[in-house]
């Protein structure tokens, strides 16, 4: 650990010493109309080495009493901090909470920078991560992929009383205590295993996600996958659970794709409806509720809609709540029930259980945005959601080398 320190103290003045024959080495800086110039003023900057001390032009401008510092700006400085400085706070800050991103950095880096600093550098980077994200990059596939799969979902976290003004939500009075993020995911398949189970390509999964309105979120969608390379795709396969926005995004945006009722959510709606028409945890609902899966499995949907709705007709008397929920539920399966030919999709190599994007609401958002005592803005949440979607979502590199491109390119420019 003393050694450490000594050579990030060697590396604090290396690191000075080069960046200041760089600021020494470049032109004057150029004045815009009626600024002045105010040279060799100080600066600390925050680095991964530690704090460093840089002299540099100061632009100044009376009439709008606005300053600048082009060296500054061409280094891509956040907050008095360095590039590499950033890059590494989001980092942890992605992974967790910001105090103790802190501590991390600390103990691993010997890097000293508060919980509060590195949520204001977070405020700067979120939002030019998302911009990297949305870009539509070299495709990830150099092959065209066999099958794609796309999956959305949604998922509550926990936001300020502010950020919930005038919403509905579940609680006993009517109010919110959450807003819905919409997660999408985007994955890969080239092959099956030896009993022609689907296997997802090794890190191929990547992600989307925003607080915003589904009319917002269905683009962001839908670029990724063109990103991915679904237009060179042999085949396409969407799959979601019951809600009503996930299917309508798909119609609109993936007409051409295969639509999968998530096999899963399809069985909590059997097996409700066993409770209701058999008795509740009796022998019979079992039996029919296994019965029922085995028929699914082998696409015969409408012998198990025919089975329910016989099965409704012997009823005695019920009351008429019960039967309004039984209708409901089979009303919902006969509207579904071109996306729950699982033997065929089975048969095709397919998957039929969006499990990616379920997993993907924990791991990309619980784990982060839901943790105990946590309340979000939705800016804040946003900039830690792209932070996120691009980590878990094996897009952090391309996004911070598109970031810093962007940086060189200004720094040649100022030279």
């Amino acid at each position: 650990m003393g050694l450490r320190a000594a050579l990030l103290k060697d590396g604090r003045v290396l690191l000075e010493k080069l960046v200041q024959s760089v600021a020494d080495s470049l032109s004057p800086a150029q004045t815009q109309k009626g600024e002045k110039c105010h040279a060799d003023r100080s600066r600390t900057v925050d680095t991964i080495f530690g704090a460093i001390d840089l002299e540099r032009d100061y632009l100044y401008s009376p009439k709008d009493q606005h300053g600048r510092c082009p060296l500054d700006e061409a280094l891509g400085l956040i907050d008095g901090a360095s590039p590499g400085l950033v890059r590494l706070a989001s980092r942890a800050a992605a992974r967790e909470g910001f105090e103790a991103a802190s501590d991390d950095l600390k103990e691993l880096a010997g890097i000293q920078i508060d919980g509060r600093q590195i949520q204001r550098l977070v405020a700067h980077s979120g939002p030019k991560v998302a911009v990297q994200l949305k870009l539509t990059g070299p495709e990830v596939e150099a092959k065209p992929m066999p099958i794609c799969y796309v999956e959305a979902d949604g998922t509550g976290i926990p936001m300020v009383a502010r950020e919930l003004e005038g919403r509905k939500g579940k609680q006993d009075d009517g109010t919110a205590k959450t807003r819905e993020v919409k997660l999408g995911c985007v994955f890969s398949q080239t092959k099956t295993d030896e009993e022609g189970q689907p296997v997802r390509d090794y890190q191929s999964t990547s992600y989307v996600g925003t607080l915003q309105s589904v009319e917002s979120f269905a683009p962001l969608l839908r670029e990724e996958a063109r990103r991915r390379g679904i237009g060179k795709a042999q085949k396409i396969v969407f799959i979601g659970d019951g809600a009503a926005w996930i299917w309508q995004l798909a119609r609109t945006h993936f007409p051409l794709a295969i639509l999968i009722l998530d096999f899963f959510h399809m069985m909590e709606y059997l097996h409700e409806l066993s409770q209701l028409l058999y008795g509740k945890d009796t022998p019979s609902a079992g039996r029919m509720k296994d019965q029922w899966k085995e028929q699914m499995q082998k696409d015969q949907v409408q012998a198990v809609i025919a089975g329910l709705n016989k099965r409704v007709g012997e009823l005695g008397e019920t009351s008429a709540e019960t039967l309004k929920k039984i209708h409901e539920k089979i009303r919902y399966l006969e509207n579904n029930k071109d996306k729950m030919m699982y033997g065929t999709f089975r048969g095709q190599g397919l998957f039929y259980g969006s499990g990616v994007v379920e997993a993907g609401c924990k791991a990309v958002i619980g784990k982060r945005l839901k943790q105990s005592g946590m309340y979000w803005s939705q800016s804040g949440a946003e900039n830690i959601l792209a932070l996120r979607c691009a980590l878990m979502g094996n897009r952090w590199d391309e996004c911070w080398d598109q970031i810093n491109n962007s940086r060189q390119f200004q720094i040649r420019a100022a030279a």
